[in-house]
C-alpha cells in the first residue's frame, strides 16, 4: 500500500472557510446562520466555524432529536458544543412530528420501512431548520462532508437541503483534523459518525468501509484521477470495494445536481 504525506493545512482551511461564510452573509443580506447539531464532528465543526465568522449572537443551533435520544451521548455532546461556543440554541423535539406522519401514513395503509422513515425524519429536521432560518433571516449551514457527499450518503432534500455547504470539500478525516484544531472536545472529534435516523444507527451500517479507508480510496479516485486497478493497488483494498464506491458515486449523481429540466432558465 502506498501512502502520501498529508498536505492538509487546518489553519488555512479555517481562514478560508471563515472568509467564505462571511462573504455568503454579505452577498445574501442574511443576518446569521442556523445549524442543526447532531452531537457529531461535522455539525460541531460547522457550528464552530459559523461562530468564528459571524459571532456567537448570529448563530442559532438546533437540537432536533427524537424523545428516545434525549438521554444519549450525542444529545449531551451537542449541549457541550452549544455551551462551549456560547451560541443561541433551541431544543426542538421531532417525535410529535414523526408520530403524526406515521399515523397519517398508517391510515392510508402506506408501509414505511426503516430507510423510508429515516429519510422522512431527515426531511422533518430540514423543514424545522428552515422555519427558524425564515424567522431570523438566517442561512441554513449544511454539515455534509466530501466523504459522504461523493457516495450519496445523505438524504435528498433532508440533510442535503441547505443554503451552503462549508465543509463539502473536506474528507471526514480532514474534518476531524479541523475539529481538533478548533479545540473541540476529543470525544466529539473521534466519535464514530451516526445520522441518528433510528435506534443504534451508525454510519458504518450503510457505508462500504470505514471512513479512514473510504477517504484514501476516494482521494486517489477523485482527486488524483487514478483508475480502479491502480486505486485498489495503492489503497491496499479489494477491487470490489473500489467498484462499489464508483457505483454509489454514479447512482447518487442526482443528489448532487439540480433536477433535470426540458430547458434551462
Amino acid at each position: 500500500m502506498v501512502t502520501q504525506k498529508s498536505t492538509f493545512d487546518p489553519d488555512f482551511e479555517i481562514a478560508r472557510i471563515s472568509n467564505f461564510l462571511k462573504s455568503q452573509l454579505e452577498s445574501s443580506s442574511a443576518k446569521g446562520y442556523v445549524v442543526g447539531l447532531s452531537g457529531g464532528i461535522d455539525s460541531a465543526v460547522v457550528a464552530s466555524l459559523c461562530q468564528r465568522s459571524a459571532g456567537a449572537t448570529k448563530v442559532l443551533c438546533l437540537r432536533l432529536f427524537e424523545d428516545y435520544h434525549r438521554d444519549s451521548q450525542d444529545y449531551a455532546d451537542a449541549g457541550v458544543i452549544i455551551e462551549k461556543l456560547g451560541v443561541r440554541s433551541f431544543d426542538v423535539p421531532i417525535s410529535p412530528l414523526v408520530d403524526g406522519f406515521e399515523k397519517i401514513l398508517k391510515s392510508k395503509k402506506v408501509e414505511t420501512g426503516r430507510v423510508t422513515l429515516g429519510n422522512l425524519k431527515a426531511r422533518i429536521r430540514m423543514a424545522m431548520l428552515y422555519v427558524f432560518a425564515n424567522q431570523e433571516n438566517y442561512l441554513v449551514a449544511g454539515t455534509g462532508d466530501r466523504s459522504e457527499d461523493l457516495i450519496g450518503f445523505f438524504t435528498k432534500y433532508g440533510d442535503g437541503g441547505v443554503d451552503i455547504l462549508p465543509i463539502a470539500h473536506l474528507y471526514k478525516g480532514q474534518v476531524r483534523e479541523l475539529g481538533r484544531r478548533l479545540g473541540l472536545p476529543e470525544g466529539v472529534v473521534t466519535k464514530p459518525s451516526s445520522p441518528n435516523l433510528w435506534k443504534g444507527h451508525k454510519a458504518t451500517d450503510e457505508i462500504p468501509a470505514d471512513y479512514t479507508v473510504l477517504d484514501r480510496v476516494m482521494s486517489l479516485m477523485f482527486d488524483q484521477n487514478l483508475g480502479p486497478v491502480e486505486v485498489s493497488k495503492r489503497a491496499g483494498v479489494p477491487i470490489s470495494l473500489v467498484d462499489e464506491v464508483i457505483r454509489r458515486n454514479l447512482q447518487s449523481r442526482h443528489k448532487r445536481s439540480y433536477p433535470p429540466m426540458v430547458s434551462s432558465w
